[in-house]
């Protein structure tokens, strides 16, 4: 516990292979459901390319944020790296911008709880079981991050066995040539409508790496984070890459791929087309299959937690939410993402046509797109005006690799703009929002506090 007068501190608790769990668990439900819905926008072959685009990109991009979280071990992540390089308006734009990617992701991977739930019994409500996931990890995180990151690495370890455990079942019903027809945005061959749905996948294609980078708000409860995260980073993404590129591929080429492209639960419905509905390998993968989705979801909640800290403890939110619980946890900041993430759940289904989990998965990578952007930016900035900054880890292939990270980001970005301008207003709406409040409460965080 922290004294009325002291600046909230989290304790030092996690060795490597917790935060590895953090870090893979935090992105392994993207694996198990979202990245489907690329797909149905640039078949199977289109989305292939879209996503060895996208591996790259997160390639570059850790290697270098790696630096940046070595560093600046904090909370606050990206916040407080483009606050440092950037002054209060810029860690106001990262900040915000991490808090729609973690606030709004977990909304999405909830839904694909209650979808994998239904599967078992077909009277339960998906709503009502994704409300009830959300009340039960947000119990869990604010109970302490010790416990927490046990339980995340366990459930990690259960998510990456069970996706090789389904690449092993569907194996024998295999065949590349499923994967390849209709591949190019439903047509067998490659045309200009093929490219247009490579740049409309790009989202999807972020969900299966999406959120990797929140290990970074747990960095101050690392225990020797110089050389602890630079660990856990390189061989998380290494991680899954390879899982993404396996799944996808194994799955798509079992059957029709078309029958997976805009559902919560194509894992399921792929292995049923080999094995049947009532093979017990198939009851396995409903049930450990939940640990992926799970392990996500309890990640991002630890994430979203520690970023409205973050910014509270600097005043950009209110200072409330920088209060710690006695299991020296910031609990008003868990249950605050968590009523925003049920409220969004409870509107699914209120506006015709729109699917809430695509919308979501949407959201979240808008903000993770500006949050990219803003780090990087912030790698080049520090290293010119902060040179005596103590770097125990350094971005390899300095300017050339953060640059290809900026670059993808951008074509990211605009390709998003371009393909979703609703969702693109409605990031802006929410961004302006938080702008907003920092104006109006005319408070301005600690200098100290980065």
């Amino acid at each position: 516990m922290t004294s009325a007068n002291a600046t909230p501190r989290l304790t030092p608790t996690l060795g490597t292979l917790q935060l590895w769990g953090i870090a893979v668990g935090l992105v392994i439900s993207g694996e198990y459901f979202g990245w489907s819905y690329g797909w149905g926008v640039a078949g199977t072959l289109g989305f292939l390319i879209t996503s060895l685009f996208i591996s790259v990109m997160y390639g570059c991009f850790i290697f270098s944020y790696t630096e940046l979280t070595t560093a600046i071990p904090h909370a606050g992540g990206p916040f407080a790296y483009t606050r440092r390089a950037f002054g209060e308006m810029g860690g106001l734009i990262a900040g915000i911008a991490t808090l729609i990617e973690f606030v709004f992701a977990p909304p999405a991977i909830a839904m694909a709880i209650g979808a994998y739930l239904n599967v078992q019994f077909p009277e339960l409500n998906p709503k009502y079981a994704a409300i009830g996931a959300y009340v039960i990890f947000m119990t869990l995180n604010i109970i302490g991050v010790r416990i927490a990151a046990t339980f995340e690495l366990i459930v990690t370890i259960l998510a990456v066995a069970e996706l090789l455990i389904f690449m092993g079942v569907v194996s024998p019903g295999v065949s590349l040539s499923n994967f390849v027809a209709h591949g190019w945005a439903g047509q067998h061959s490659f045309s200009p409508a093929a490219l247009s749905g490579m740049f409309a996948a790009i989202p999807f294609a972020i969900w299966f790496f999406l959120a990797i980078e929140g290990a970074a708000m747990a960095a101050e409860e690392v225990k020797y984070p110089r050389t602890t995260i630079p660990r856990a980073y390189i061989s998380g993404i290494l991680t899954l890459m390879a899982l993404g590129l396996g799944v996808m591929v194994f799955a798509g080429s079992v059957g029709d791929w078309r029958t997976l492209s805009d559902i919560n639960d194509p894992l399921p419905a792929a292995m049923r087309m080999v094995i049947g509905s009532h093979s017990i390998w198939m009851h396995m993968l409903v049930w450990i299959g939940l640990f992926g989705l799970i392990a996500s979801f309890h990640g991002i909640i630890l994430g979203y937690s520690r970023q409205f800290f973050a910014l509270a403890r600097a005043g950009y939110l209110p200072a409330s939410l920088a209060k710690l619980s006695r299991f020296n946890t910031p609990h008003r900041a868990t249950l605050l993402g968590g009523v925003i993430g049920m409220a969004a759940i409870l509107c699914d289904g209120i506006i015709e046509g729109l699917n809430l989990t695509a919308t979501m998965i949407t959201l979240a990578v808008f903000g993770a797109i500006v949050m990219y952007l803003c780090s990087m930016l912030s790698l080049f900035k520090l290293r010119r005006h902060a040179p005596h900054l103590e770097r125990r880890y350094k971005a390899p292939g300095y300017p050339v690799v953060p640059a290809i990270a900026i670059v993808c980001s951008l074509i990211s970005l605009i390709a998003m703009v371009w393909f979703n301008p609703a969702i693109t207003v409605l990031f802006i709406a929410l961004m302006a929002i938080g702008y907003g409040y920092f104006r109006l409460s005319g408070r301005r965080g600690n200098t100290h506090d980065t």
